[in-house]
């Protein structure tokens, strides 16, 4: 799922890449012509974006339903029939919608940086191969943003499609799963295998603060194991 997100965001990365290195970026005076055309590319994608989203959001919600049933055959015939019936709808809106922005912001973030360089040479001045340089680079940090957005929006749809499936059926919260591998960040390591309510989403990162739950901050491979109540 995650590579098929991957070559999606990715092929915009590209294209994001060609617009810019279609101008003369030694030339100041075609950065707010970059500019519009990336922000017209942004609006063309407005509707791919979000069929792109709702395959990708479905795929993930059939796959989590999917994997509850798996182990639902260890719970009772009343839990399972809840799993299935439970109201996805309002997480599923929520994660297409989030996509779809996140999709149309790769142009629309290339192109800010663009303007905000244009600015920069205005007032710098005598800089042009420096900023002509940073311009041609907009297009490999756009790819890498293309990567970290595919690995971490998968990740986190995946939390959120079990925390709802979870809650329905009476989950309180979740043991914290990590990889386990010499990759995991090292407050994952400490997270991992600790329980955590679903309404009460631990530090995940101690510089900023930010918490989040397992999978669900960015490139992150933890995931959540719920707690089922007993019958």
């Amino acid at each position: 799922m995650e590579k098929k997100y991957g070559r999606q965001l990715r092929q915009i990365a590209s294209h994001v890449d060609s617009i810019i290195k279609g101008f003369d970026v030694t030339d100041e005076t075609v950065y707010p012509s970059i500019v519009t055309a990336l922000r017209k590319y942004a609006e063309s994608l407005n509707i791919w974006a979000r069929n792109a989203s709702s395959k990708i959001i479905m795929d993930i919600a059939l796959r989590d339903e999917r994997t509850w049933l798996i182990y639902a055959k260890d719970i009772s015939v009343g839990l399972r029939k809840e799993i299935r019936e439970t109201d996805v709808g309002a997480v599923m809106q929520r994660l297409i919608e989030d996509q779809a922005s996140l999709i149309t912001s790769l142009p629309l973030n290339a192109a800010q940086r663009v303007q905000d360089l244009a600015i920069r040479a205005v007032i710098e001045g005598g800089r042009s191969d420096e900023i002509s340089g940073l311009i041609m680079a907009i297009g490999g940090t756009t790819k890498a943003r293309a990567n970290t957005i595919a690995r971490t929006e998968v990740s986190r749809a995946s939390t959120m499609f079990t925390q709802a499936r979870a809650e329905a059926i009476g989950s309180d919260g979740y043991i914290w799963r990590s990889s386990e591998d010499s990759d995991v960040r090292d407050e994952h390591k400490e997270l991992n295998g600790k329980f955590f309510k679903w309404d009460e989403p631990p530090v995940a990162d101690k510089r900023t603060g930010i918490r989040a739950h397992a999978g669900c901050i960015w490139n992150c491979r933890c995931y959540a194991e719920p707690v089922i109540p007993e019958d």
